[in-house]
């Protein structure tokens, strides 16, 4: 774990423990070991990978470990030039040449240039209001989600909006996000933080399209 960026790969390979031991490090940037706690150096932060086919021999990540990840992104299968590329590269002599292309403390200095970007009100009134309408218990959450949404997101997925929504226009350029922002990154922000009943997989609803009818 004492690593600037973390590759948990197959992370649903993990049992239990370990997967308790990297919630803690995610949450609080520290690990403890026989009841001494190591503080992580910053920056910190976990990708992991899962294969959503094989189920024997894995273990379900629990709903407060899922939260800890700001982005679930879906990977589908390599365009053809790509896994030409790919076959090439791996059944061959090639060496990767690596490079680097900004230090750690740069990567610091993005982050706290994301968190300057300024935010009207009514972008945060947004984001709060659309994660507030995937919870089951809100009076104001549409028949949809009382009828297929078990659990809801939580405060983390309006942090990660806004978050998300930040980054995104500055790598457009612009000083400041709009709505529009928020809904570029709503997808992989709550599709794994929403759970879904058994009405959902009886009557074939997936999250996807309870995402889209919220933003539409």
């Amino acid at each position: 774990m004492f690593g600037n960026i973390i590759l948990a790969d197959e992370i649903n390979r993990t049992p239990p423990k370990t997967q308790s031991a990297l919630l803690e490090a995610m949450q609080e940037h520290k690990v403890t070991a026989a009841g001494t706690t190591y503080k992580l150096e910053e920056p910190f932060f976990v990708l992991a990978t899962q294969n959503p086919i094989e189920q024997e021999g894995t273990y379900p990540l629990p709903e407060a470990q899922l939260d800890r990840f700001m982005f679930n992104l879906w990977l589908e299968y390599p365009e053809f030039n790509e896994e030409l590329e790919i076959i090439k590269r791996t059944t061959s002599l090639y060496l990767p040449e690596l490079k680097i292309i900004f230090s750690k403390d740069e990567i610091i200095l993005f982050q706290d240039l994301v968190r300057k970007v300024p935010v009207a009100d009514e972008v945060i009134d947004y984001a709060v209001s659309l994660v507030a309408k995937t919870r089951p218990l809100n009076p104001n959450a549409p028949k949809l989600i009382k009828d297929y949404i078990s659990w809801g997101a939580g405060p983390r997925a309006s942090q990660y909006l806004i978050l998300g929504a930040k980054t995104n226009c500055i790598l457009d350029g612009r000083f400041s996000p709009n709505i529009e922002d928020i809904r570029k990154v709503a997808q992989p922000v709550l599709r794994h933080r929403l759970i879904t009943n058994f009405n959902a997989e009886a009557d074939g609803v997936s999250v996807i399209s309870i995402i889209d009818s919220l933003l539409s």
